[in-house]
């Protein structure tokens, strides 16, 4: 099953090239070091190597309190940071790039030979998968090194396991070759074991973790002041449609003359494509990366957050925060560093792929859940128009976090067992 697995990877090549470099035309990144996908790598290989893979920006973050602790706590080794976006990438110089001791590579496509020679290359001592990735043809070269594999902060849904299970004769042999698989919660672990891992603790979401950059509250604080004293609503990573329906909402909501609506989307390549939906509606718009030190007029309706790296620092801007990906059933995205800057944060009714951590914080009194965007609007104006419902929404929010820390240390003190001294 693998060796046809791996062939069909080989089948399907010329068109993930292909789409690499239709992606280009957007994102450079994605044409830039193309030998790396297909496992030739010209840089020399770091001895002592601890391998973390992220697949793209979220997981990137996720991993930055653990990578920190990991260089810590082995002062003689480097870490290789691979992902297979370019925006993951660029994440990772972001918040890498001044260390030596990180390096950074593109993780082949997933068949046997390039997977070896990943593996041969770079002679990890451990490999470490973040959050849901299993690749099958990966943790099988891995085994057959004897690289033992880690899966953390692991999650997944009640979808992704009826989807694994059909495939089950790929990706259950992958699962039990797992060495170690660190749940964010009793729930994950339990989808997990049904899925073929057999050896599981439950540590925690590293999320909780993440301590927002003190640069970013500060460029935070300096675009607060440019918005001056206007209510702002963040729509944080907002996918495709939900720009739309958020605009929409927005026209047919009676606003007070000081809202202002601050759309930051997920994905760079579209930061043109909600441009032109903004301004399709008639509605003043200002665009960050234009912005400079410049105020945002009164007259604006709309701050388009078209920059890279700044989702901390749209946090520390607004005042209540909507979480994109929960509109439509995408699964939603991390609510945790909204609430990590003590914003209160909503999000729709499709949460499935950060469930528990959804549930939390409502309970906690720390978001709402609404089921559309008129919704949406709707709660955001009128608790942007109660100071003091806001205010106890703030406060649940940080507490919220501050409550959960501590996955980062019992993560790193099970990898410890498989790197050894």
């Amino acid at each position: 099953m693998l060796r046809l697995y791996s062939f069909v990877w080989w089948l399907v090549l010329p068109l993930a090239l292909a789409r690499l470099w239709w992606r280009g035309l957007k994102e450079p990144g994605y044409r830039a070091h193309i030998g790396e996908r297909l496992g030739f790598y010209a840089q020399a290989p770091s001895a002592n190597t601890i391998w973390v893979h992220a697949v793209s920006v979220g997981e990137t973050r996720a991993a930055e309190p653990m990578i920190e602790a990991l260089l810590h706590a082995y002062p003689q080794h480097h870490i290789l940071l691979t992902c297979m976006t370019a925006t993951g990438r660029a994440t990772g110089a972001t918040l890498f790039g001044h260390n030596p001791r990180i390096r950074q590579a593109f993780l082949p496509y997933d068949t046997l030979s390039m997977t070896r020679r990943f593996i041969a290359h770079f002679k990890p001592a451990l490999c470490v998968l973040m959050e849901t990735e299993v690749w099958p043809a990966l943790i099988a070269s891995c085994a057959a090194s004897a690289v033992p594999v880690a899966l953390v902060n692991a999650r997944l849904s009640e979808r992704s396991l009826r989807r694994a299970q059909g495939f089950k004769r790929l990706l259950g042999p992958a699962a039990r070759q797992i060495t170690l698989a660190a749940a964010q919660t009793q729930a994950d672990a339990n989808r997990l074991q049904a899925m073929g891992a057999r050896h599981i603790k439950v540590t925690g979401s590293l999320k909780f973790d993440i301590v927002p950059p003190p640069a970013m509250l500060e460029a935070g604080a300096n675009l607060r002041s440019q918005i001056g004293q206007r209510q702002v609503l963040l729509c944080a990573s907002t996918r495709e449609g939900e720009e739309a329906l958020l605009l929409q909402a927005y026209m047919a909501a009676t606003l007070p003359r000081d809202f202002l609506l601050v759309i930051v989307p997920r994905h760079p390549q579209r930061f043109d494509e909600v441009a032109r939906l903004i301004e399709a509606q008639g509605l003043q718009m200002q665009r960050r990366s234009q912005l400079g030190t410049a105020s945002v007029s009164t007259d604006t309706h709309i701050l388009l957050g078209d920059s890279m790296g700044e989702m901390f620092a749209y946090y520390a801007a607004c005042d209540l925060a909507f979480i994109g990906g929960s509109l439509l059933p995408l699964g939603g995205q991390n609510l945790i560093e909204a609430c990590a800057c003590g914003k209160p944060v909503l999000f729709g009714p499709h949460m499935f792929n950060f469930a528990q951590i959804s549930a939390a914080a409502l309970a906690a009194g720390a978001a709402c859940q609404l089921a559309d965007s008129r919704q949406v609007i709707r709660q955001a104006t009128a608790l942007l128009g109660s100071k003091e419902v806001l205010g106890r929404m703030a406060e649940a929010a940080a507490g919220f976090v501050e409550s959960d820390r501590g996955a980062t240390q019992r993560t790193v003190t099970l990898l410890k067992k498989l790197i050894g001294s």
